[in-house]
């Protein structure tokens, strides 16, 4: 049995409140269960230099953790002066999910930041923020579609989602919370399409190496829980 009783592959609760902020072109608050995250999508007329006449637009992403997002508080990243390598990480594993489903070109010389910001942490923030992150996303660009800037149709080409897998007392399962990801003989992130195609994969083995057998597990559970986010992306942005 798993500590949150739940079903191996039952995820938690997940929900998208659209225009939480108002200055944000695209808003989303985000819930994976006791993982919340506030997802923030801002246009700007202009491109990083080194994309510069070349016809095409930039999506990226800038992630953080509030100090009381987990049980103690956190140091600020930006009082120590820089970032962590974990941050890093999870912000550029988020602008490339986002970019997979973007046609850069359709979308002109324009960029899309998309900040994420924990609130509270009960694992898988990660993958809360990549869901999140596309409504956010389409928002924006819908606020652009009103104003004559883009068709959304053309520039946005699929969802794309995230859950977490991983091998707790031995059993394949979806969507960790904080008391199995911690403990998780194996974790694994997947990244996919609404159709299917798959983005990106992050599996360790915090233990014992995992078997072809036991990946084939968890993909099969990630699609499941991937259909499931996506399906509720859909109810969302209807």
């Amino acid at each position: 049995m798993r500590p949150s009783k739940r079903q191996p592959d039952e995820m938690r609760a997940v929900s998208f409140e659209r225009n939480v902020s108002r200055h944000a072109e695209g808003s989303c608050l985000v819930k994976f269960g006791d993982t919340h995250v506030l997802c923030t999508a801002s246009l700007e007329e202009r491109v990083p230099a080194w994309l510069r006449n070349g016809g095409k637009g930039w999506v990226t992403a800038e992630y953080g953790m509030l100090p009381r997002s987990t049980h103690d508080r956190m140091r600020r990243e930006a009082s120590s002066g820089k970032q962590g390598g974990r941050t890093l990480e999870i912000q550029r594993l988020i602008g490339r999910s986002l970019r997979a489903v973007v046609d850069l070109p359709a979308l002109g010389e324009v960029q899309i930041t998309v900040d994420c910001d924990v609130l509270q942490a009960d694992g898988g923030t990660r993958t809360a923020a990549i869901s999140g992150g596309w409504v956010a996303l389409h928002d924006c660009l819908r606020w652009m579609e009103a104003r004559s800037m883009i068709s959304v149709d053309k520039v946005l080409k699929d969802h794309v989602a995230a859950v977490s897998c991983g091998i707790h007392e031995g059993a394949p399962v979806l969507d960790l919370d904080y008391p199995e990801d911690s403990a998780a003989g194996t974790d694994a992130n997947f990244v996919m399409t609404g159709k299917g195609g798959i983005v990106e994969i992050q599996g360790t083995a915090e233990h014992e190496p995992f078997s072809e057998a036991e990946f084939g597990q968890l993909l099969g559970l990630a699609r499941k829980g991937i259909s499931r986010i996506v399906s509720l992306q859909q109810l969302a942005v209807a």
